[in-house]
């Protein structure tokens, strides 16, 4: 149980909070790379500012404040020109950096003025990787924008990206992650329960509240976050769900998968009450597989209620949508009762805790890039790694109404691989 006080700073993220300082230490995806085609500007929250994203002619990605600096008109509303974002009320135009750089009345009365220099207003590094586009907010000198591998390898990969924003605060989506328990009640008692109130059947469901019971759960800091240990069902700590483990990415990146379908879910604060939530799928194909280039990864919204205005509850994601909208949008953490199964969420909150005293004292949090060496490819371990190429159902590719699985399906059969065979998983 936290104090009211301890709560919100570990929740609130807002401008100048110990914790919006935290969070502006690292690179978050703001966009799928794919809406910028479909319309060049996009508003965007992300830690508390409004900002507007866009491409320009040039293809430069800009991040910069939403409103313009002369008399504050929406910029996504602007007109990208070749070399920046022009305001669509009186032609002022600022480039990536936030700078004014064309004023055309203003030069047009005074030629030799110099007034838009001084004009500027907030403007952030963004940048393209995966199908996402990545912002960082922080002091310069930037780090690099990790090069982890189920964002950058090129060969024998194909992605795409599923979101959605949820009316949470962004804490109660990463207290999941050090959650291993609520995997057989949610996702299998519930998730079973919830089947059959829907005249529908969950073999995996079924499967996780009977067989899948939890035994020890352990949780190690790394040098790029935590990692998860679990003994359940038949395994032991010989098993790499323990010897390995399950890792989370510091601060906010959920890493998962297994058997050639690798997962990165982000979990992006708005603001306090807000989260974006994305999971970046990458599939993993054997090298017989011949796959395409991927010019662009799509991306599909998640639809969190059913045509009855009810929560989704019929796949995992939904169900864990479930359970932090009903935490309400900032959980009270003072009203919490915590047991042995919540020993995850207690080592997280006090290695936020450590890190924010870090950034507070003029220091550097873990996990932040800035070797080059370092940043060519990212591995992370995990448990799932083990069976890159092993085969499973087709069907497994189709969570949440994938747009890859026709492609996925056609690029099996071609090489042999019957219809419930794949190197996804």
């Amino acid at each position: 149980m936290l104090t009211a006080e301890q709560n919100h700073k570990l929740t609130s993220i807002m401008p100048g909070t110990p914790m919006g300082e935290l969070m502006r230490r690292y690179w978050h995806p703001i966009a799928a790379a794919a809406e910028l085609d479909e319309k060049p500007t996009k508003p965007v929250r992300l830690l508390g500012e409004d900002l507007v994203l866009y491409k320009d002619k040039s293809g430069t990605i800009g991040l910069i404040d939403r409103f313009c600096p002369h008399r504050r008109v929406d910029l996504s509303y602007g007109i990208p020109e070749e070399n920046g974002l022009r305001c669509m009320y009186h032609g002022w135009m600022m480039n990536e950096t936030g700078q004014c750089i064309e004023q055309p009345f203003e030069e047009t009365v005074r030629p030799d003025g110099r007034f838009k220099e001084k004009v500027k207003i907030a403007g952030y590094p963004a940048q393209e990787l995966g199908g996402l586009i990545f912002a960082y907010m922080g002091p310069q000198p930037a780090p690099l924008l990790p090069n982890y591998d189920i964002l950058a390898q090129k060969n024998g990969v194909l992605r795409e990206l599923f979101v959605a924003e949820l009316p949470v605060n962004w804490l109660q989506c990463m207290e999941n992650s050090v959650d291993p328990v609520h995997l057989e009640w949610l996702h299998g008692v519930y998730g079973a329960w919830s089947a059959k109130l829907e005249g529908r059947r969950d073999a995996v469901a079924e499967s996780l509240a009977i067989y899948d019971r939890h035994k020890e759960i352990g949780f190690d800091q790394f040098e790029r976050g935590i990692i998860k240990r679990r003994v359940y069902g038949n395994t032991t700590k010989e098993s790499p769900k323990w010897s390995v483990g399950h890792p989370l990415l510091f601060p906010n990146i959920l890493q998962q998968g297994g058997g050639g379908r690798y997962f990165f879910q982000f979990r992006v604060p708005i603001d306090d009450e807000h989260t974006w939530h994305v999971e970046l799928t990458s599939y993993w194909f054997p090298t017989d597989v011949e796959v395409p280039a991927q010019d662009v990864v799509p991306y599909s919204q998640i639809e969190l209620t059913r045509p009855d205005g009810h929560w989704r509850s019929d796949d995992t994601m939904a169900q864990d949508h479930i359970v932090w909208i009903l935490q309400g949008s900032i959980m009270d953490r003072s009203a919490e009762t915590l047991g042995e199964s919540d020993r995850g969420l207690i080592f997280y909150r006090k290695m936020l805790s450590e890190q924010m005293q870090i950034v507070m004292d003029g220091g550097e949090p873990i996990n932040i890039v800035r070797d080059e060496n370092e940043n060519v490819m990212i591995h992370v371990e995990q448990e799932g790694w083990t069976t890159l190429g092993k085969t499973s159902d087709i069907d497994e590719i189709a969570r949440y109404g994938s747009k890859l699985k026709p492609l996925i399906q056609e690029m099996l059969d071609k090489t042999g691989y019957a219809s419930k065979e794949s190197a996804t998983a």
